[in-house]
């Protein structure tokens, strides 16, 4: 055996099976001119036992070891046995007896391709480098998502994630800064599209940030008449307005007090409840609707929008300066479209081992749009539960064609 000199040597080894030393010989000669180290055994024990100690790239395996035998038995059942401790590896058949259809069985079953003797030069070299580089790609990808599960193990021994799934790199940034800021007592503004889970980027500052102790209080901004939203906010007093109770209400500042407070649909918010949101914001002080008495309250505010601000504030819906003051530090939520390696996760995980996703149903999965986002995969996953049989889910009983048909017709996104 000779070896070529690369500065790669254990990314670019082939290990050549075959019983006939003059093919060994020859296909070292052949492979060493492109640099790519090649190792020869003669049976099949040898080569199983070579894998078991050096670090191989692709297989190059005849299909028949013993003299005067052209069934392909051999192959066949040193493949499976490669097959089966190996599941990766890239192995190319090459021989010059057995019938085509073994061949075309075994590719069928995962062998990379079939070469039959004498083979093309130039055809096997290409063959071979195709699949060194398509390794060394696959390599690099799952070198990529190791890292960014060790990235993640990190983040959660070293943060309260609240038992957030996802394994996206584009998550991964937000979740990461949203930990980072959270010991700063500075407003935070989360942003992205309806669906996407910002109130559990917002738990998540809460549980890292001082405030972590104290409650956590949403008001959902788009949910209330406006009419009610201040008294919601800084509470009133018996008769503060028309419909109010006869006793004084608690605002959701006053709840908040020594903890967070997070506000959803911050666009929503009318002009008059803007200015006193500033106000509190600036010096943490207000008055409830109906009094003249200051109240004073330490709250960390969070807020949320699927709005462009800076397009409410050229329409004069939305204050300039509150805008700056809650955008101290703005987090980002790409949409689940722009997020495709959380989408396995969050479906295994809103399943919670109650049904499994066959292979047809993970890949309509990753191919939908999800213009509904997170919420919309939820619903899916949970429509397609009820409907599935003997536990197993299928690309049918996801029902997303319509869906995605929609999306590619240019429906917008929710």
């Amino acid at each position: 055996m000779r070896a070529q000199p690369t500065k790669n040597r254990d990314m670019r080894t082939v290990l050549v099976i075959d019983d006939n030393p003059a093919v060994g010989t020859a296909l070292d000669l052949l492979f060493g001119l492109r640099e790519i180290r090649t190792l020869h055994a003669a049976t099949p024990a040898d080569g199983l036992a070579l894998l078991a100690r050096e670090r191989v790239v692709l297989v190059v395996q005849d299909m028949n070891f013993s003299a005067d035998t052209t069934s392909g038995e051999e192959g066949v059942a040193l493949f499976r046995a490669l097959r089966a401790k190996y599941a990766d590896l890239p192995i190319v058949l090459l021989t010059a007896w057995t019938r085509l259809e073994t061949a075309v069985e075994l590719v069928k079953a995962g062998a990379a391709d079939y070469l039959s003797k004498p083979w093309d030069d130039h055809k096997l070299v290409a063959t071979v480098e195709n699949l060194l580089e398509l390794a060394e790609a696959t390599r690099e990808v799952a070198r990529f998502r190791d890292e960014r599960r060790r990235r993640r193990k990190a983040l959660a021994d070293q943060y309260d994630l609240r038992g957030l799934v996802f394994a996206s790199a584009a998550t991964e940034r937000v979740v990461e800064l949203a930990c980072q800021v959270a010991r700063a007592d500075v407003p935070v503004l989360i942003t992205g599209p309806n669906g996407e889970g910002k109130e559990r980027i917002a738990e998540i500052v809460q549980a890292n940030s001082a405030f972590r102790s104290g409650p956590f209080v949403t008001v959902n901004c788009g949910a209330l008449p406006s009419e009610l939203i201040e008294a919601e906010l800084f509470g009133a007093e018996p008769g503060a307005y028309t419909g109010a109770a006869s006793k004084a209400r608690e605002g959701r500042f006053e709840m908040a007090d020594g903890g967070t407070l997070f506000l959803d649909e911050i666009g929503n918010l009318p002009l008059a409840g803007q200015a006193k949101l500033l106000r509190v914001l600036e010096s943490g002080q207000f008055e409830r609707l109906g009094s003249s008495r200051t109240r004073t309250v330490k709250v960390r505010v969070i807020s949320a929008t699927n709005a462009d601000l800076p397009a409410l504030i050229r329409d004069g819906r939305f204050r300039e300066d509150l805008y700056y003051r809650l955008n101290v530090i703005e987090l980002r939520l790409p949409p689940l479209a722009e997020r495709g390696d959380d989408v396995l996760p969050l479906a295994e995980h809103f399943l919670a081992g109650a049904a499994r996703l066959d292979a047809g149903a993970r890949a309509a999965l990753l191919a939908h749009a999800w213009p509904g986002n997170v919420r919309e995969l939820k619903n899916a996953i949970q429509r397609a539960q009820l409907l599935c049989s003997e536990g197993v889910i299928t690309a049918r009983d996801l029902g997303l064609t319509l869906a995605r048909a929609s999306a590619a017709r240019g429906s917008p996104e929710v």
